[in-house]
Formats: structure tokens, C-alpha cells, sequence
């Protein structure tokens, strides 16, 4: 999450159009670029709204740079699949032509889970390049 709240940043700070869209269930990912506001998330957003009321507004944050922020949100630890909630997400955002309105998108995938749905930024043709970032900390193998 730090390195893409970093790339963001500096993405927005050259005058690029920059959105961030955290993909973990714990909707952290974004905090850094809004100095620890925090908007809905997509999964809220769906679970008390009617969809025909669906809206961008509750979902969007704008941070550091003028970078938009979005998460996707999920499950608790252990109830429910969080690939699932991502992969809602992103068609929720699609309703609304986000990818529209940005040069680059960037998406916070973590990496220490099993599920198929966190695939979905490469698998849907959503990311034309995937980076793939680890630390020597066993955690992260």
C-alpha cells in the first residue's frame, strides 16, 4: 500500500490523472494519499444502497495530488470471499465509466491469499501491466 500510494503520488505530482483503488478487504490501502480519511466502501456502498441509487460520490475520495481514491472493501477475516467483493466492485465502477477519467489506475492487490478473485485486475483485461512487489520478510513469501 505504501508503494502504491507512492507511485500514485508521484504519478499525480508530474500532472498525471491518477486513481487508486485498494483491493483488500481491510480498506487501508488509500489512508497515506488522504491523511487518514476515509470514504465508503464499494462493498458498504452496495450492501445499504438500492442499486437503481448507486452512486460514484459516497465511493470517491480525492487525495495527495488530486489522486482519486477508491476501496473496494470486503469480508471479515474468514466469512465470506473478498475476490468476490473486488470483482463487484469493479463492475460497479464500470457502471459509472471511471477508468474513463484517469490516465493511470492503479490497484492494491495483496498477495498473501489463495482466492481467484483478486486475479481480476489482469484476468478482465482491467491492467495492462501487473508489478509484483515483495520484502524480505517471510510474510511476504
Amino acid at each position: 500500500s505504501t508503494l502504491c500510494a507512492n507511485l500514485s503520488g508521484a504519478l499525480a505530482v508530474i500532472g498525471r490523472r491518477v486513481l487508486q483503488i485498494g483491493c483488500d478487504p481491510k480498506h487501508d490501502s488509500t489512508r497515506l494519499l488522504t491523511h487518514g480519511a476515509v470514504a465508503m466502501t464499494a462493498l458498504e456502498h452496495m450492501r445499504v444502497t438500492k442499486p437503481q441509487d448507486y452512486t460514484l460520490g459516497p465511493l470517491l475520495l480525492h487525495g495527495f495530488g488530486g489522486v482519486g481514491c477508491i476501496e473496494a472493501g470486503g469480508p471479515e477475516p474468514g466469512v465470506g470471499c473478498a475476490g468476490r467483493g473486488i470483482i463487484s466492485t469493479f463492475e460497479l465502477l464500470s457502471r459509472f465509466k471511471v477508468k474513463d477519467n484517469y490516465d493511470h489506475i492503479i490497484y492494491d492487490v495483496l498477495g498473501d491469499v489463495v482466492c481467484g478473485g483478486f486475479a481480476v485486475p489482469l484476468r478482465r483485461e482491467y491492467a495492462n501491466a501487473v508489478f509484483i512487489v515483495t520484502s524480505g520478510e517471510f510474510m511476504s513469501l
